[in-house]
């Protein structure tokens, strides 16, 4: 290889060396600042193909979506001095991207750690002037906008950074005090669950009772309307007799007197005494009845 063809090679070699140091992409998930020499000269690198002063400019590349800071859980104590253990979290964006490198040096981590002493130092302020009922319940939103406002003025301030939203995941009671709410919770559902079993019970006996009371008119009128029909079914059957005796009334008093001698006589050892000349045996005389 020649001496022309090698300074050729070298040229070309420099030329890449020195467009691949030159030019530099900023995508639309990025944000980014140019540097010369450790000096800010554009703050806010839109997305695209830039170029820059090789061995001068520096540019240096931030996630420009928005970030999550998980705060680790904190004890707060209440108006009324109660402890609580908040666990929470905040979304944020870097928005000044000048302020958010000179403050954290450009490390979403430190930026990340500056953000969650923040957000525990304004639920430590918002938690102390709200009771726990109002933290737990009663106004648990309205700490969060209020707490996501007075973060985001300081951040923004602060950190070039804008918080998006804070989130309070878990409001937990201390190891200390939660035994002691147990007890008296279950106390009170105790009490509660008695006075629901006394109002069953109540409510079971009256049911009972109308119930027994229902049974009895149903069986007294069952009775009343089986005694009726049973004296309409009697007095016809005296009816039906009444006229089968007045056709024959011999042929009755004939009928009449043998099932009298059959329920007589139907029994072993019995002593019957009547005179020779009673009416009971009138028809053993006569078959006629004495006609």
């Amino acid at each position: 290889m020649s001496s022309r063809n090698m300074t050729v090679l070298i040229g070309m070699a420099f030329l890449v060396f020195l467009a691949s140091n030159a030019l530099y992409v900023i995508n639309e998930k990025e944000r980014g600042v140019l540097l010369r020499f450790g000096e800010v000269v554009n703050p806010d690198i839109q997305p695209g193909l830039h170029w820059k002063i090789p061995f001068v400019n520096n540019v240096r590349k931030f996630d420009g979506r928005v970030l999550t800071v998980d705060s680790q859980a904190e004890r707060f104590f209440t108006q009324e001095k109660k402890a609580l253990i908040v666990d929470s979290y905040a979304k944020f964006q870097v928005s000044d991207t000048a302020k958010f490198y000179t403050a954290t040096n450009g490390e979403e981590a430190r930026a990340a750690g500056l953000l969650a002493q923040r957000i525990n130092d304004g639920l430590r302020n918002q938690v102390a002037v709200r009771t726990v009922q109002e933290v737990v319940s009663g106004e648990r939103d309205q700490l969060m906008e209020d707490i996501t406002l007075e973060l985001n003025k300081v951040a923004l301030s602060e950190l070039g950074v804008r918080v998006v939203d804070v989130r309070v995941k878990k409001i937990d009671l201390p190891p200390d005090v939660s035994e002691s709410v147990y007890r008296r919770m279950n106390a009170e559902r105790e009490k509660e669950a008695r006075e629901l079993r006394s109002q069953g019970q109540e409510l079971a006996e009256g049911i009972r009772a109308a119930a027994d009371r229902e049974v009895t008119v149903l069986t007294a009128n069952a009775y009343k309307e089986s005694e009726q029909i049973r004296g309409q079914g009697d007095a016809e059957a005296t009816g039906i007799y009444a006229r089968a005796f007045n056709q024959d009334p011999e042929f009755y008093s004939f009928t009449r007197s043998l099932k009298a001698y059959q329920e007589s006589f139907t029994g072993q050892g019995d002593i019957l005494l009547l005179k020779p000349d009673s009416e009971f045996f009138r028809y053993l005389k006569d078959p006629r009845g004495g006609k």
